[in-house]
């Protein structure tokens, strides 16, 4: 079973973005290839081990996925930090969870946020892919107000195959993400 997002985008957003940036072919059309969601725990992990337990939880309930547990690539002296010392749970999600995981984000996640006006239109990599950084892991609906032990952030990174930050911003405009002017 296709998602919404997914018959959304094979019937209206092709046909409007071939139309608009005049591609030859439906396959020069950007598309969605992964969405990557990264909550980083910091210091506290350390000394309580748990706080990887909770993280973990709250990412595999918000995405439907196991996380893998991010550890450092080098060793930082005034961080404290050692090589292979863990620092974050990361999930990747592809195909059918990452249309139904935008969708969700775009349509029930996003009204959540307190005083929301839009996302920022500039937070592109200069290759078409965007990241918006979350303050509040609360604001998902399917995490419990009372399980929580802290609020933890959390970025998010819509990776898509667009050459430039013009393409990439047409197509998650056409998705409905709510970009500020």
């Amino acid at each position: 079973m296709a998602t919404r997002l997914k018959e959304r985008y094979k019937d209206q957003i092709v046909p409007a973005l071939t139309k608009e940036f005049s591609y030859k072919n439906t396959m020069a059309v950007p598309r969605l290839e992964k969405i990557v969601l990264n909550m980083g725990v910091g210091r506290e992990a350390q000394t309580n081990s748990k706080v990887f337990d909770q993280a973990a939880m709250e990412l595999s309930t918000v995405s439907g996925q196991k996380p893998v547990i991010t550890k450092a690539k080098k060793s930082i002296a005034a961080f404290k930090l050692r090589t292979g010392m863990p620092v974050g749970v990361s999930v990747t999600l592809r195909g059918e969870r990452m249309f139904e995981f935008l969708d969700r984000f775009i349509n029930a996640v996003l009204p959540r946020v307190r005083d929301f006006r839009g996302v920022s239109p500039r937070a592109f990599d200069g290759r078409g892919n965007y990241t918006i950084g979350i303050k509040d892991q609360l604001i998902f609906p399917e995490i419990d107000f009372n399980k929580v032990d802290r609020t933890r952030g959390m970025n998010i990174s819509i990776v898509t195959t667009a050459r430039t930050d013009e393409e990439g911003r047409a197509l998650l405009k056409e998705f409905g993400m709510p970009f500020t002017k």
